[in-house]
């Protein structure tokens, strides 16, 4: 069994604040694989604090940045595919082939859009006399249900690196 009792907050792994632990059930055996941990309002409350610090860097990067870290990214998840698709399969009790190509292979893809929008989206056009500039907001906080995990935290998590925004 696997024990993922830390959150990564501010560039670490960092302890909880209460520790809480919680085993995570493979619904396809009904047998426990992993423990995690489940957070608490502090351990969102220093997330948010460590995300608001690297938006005030973050935020003004330049979209050639912004690429090069989502390309990253995007990297990282074609060489992890198989851990991510053993991962959504025990998660969810998912047949892995299925886990890999629907889960994993749709979150892909959605990485690989918002790449490829970024490249030519305009973050300050004309318009008539007015200078439209679209600007990072600042810190989002991202919920992902259960019924379609990674594909939820690609579409989220993509989109708030290319606008700049922390998480």
């Amino acid at each position: 069994m696997s024990h993922n009792l830390q959150f990564y907050i501010d560039g670490a792994w960092v302890d909880p604040v209460v520790p809480n632990n919680l085993d995570v059930i493979d619904p396809s055996t009904e047998d426990a694989f992993a423990q995690i941990s489940l957070g608490t309002k502090a351990d969102v409350d220093k997330a948010v604090a460590a995300a608001r610090r690297a938006f005030n860097s973050f935020g003004f990067t330049s979209v050639e940045e912004r690429l090069d870290i989502l390309n990253r990214v995007i990297e990282v998840y074609k060489k992890r595919s198989k851990d991510l698709a053993l991962a959504i399969s025990r998660e969810m009790g998912a047949p892995r082939q299925m886990a890999l190509d629907s889960q994993v292979g749709v979150g892909q893809a959605h990485l690989e859009k918002m790449a490829e929008v970024l490249k030519s989206f305009q973050f300050r056009h004309v318009k008539g006399s007015s200078l439209i500039v679209k600007e990072p907001i600042g810190v989002v906080g991202l919920i992902t249900p259960w019924n379609w995990p990674l594909n939820q935290i690609t579409c989220k998590v993509g989109p708030a690196l290319a606008a700049g925004c922390t998480m």
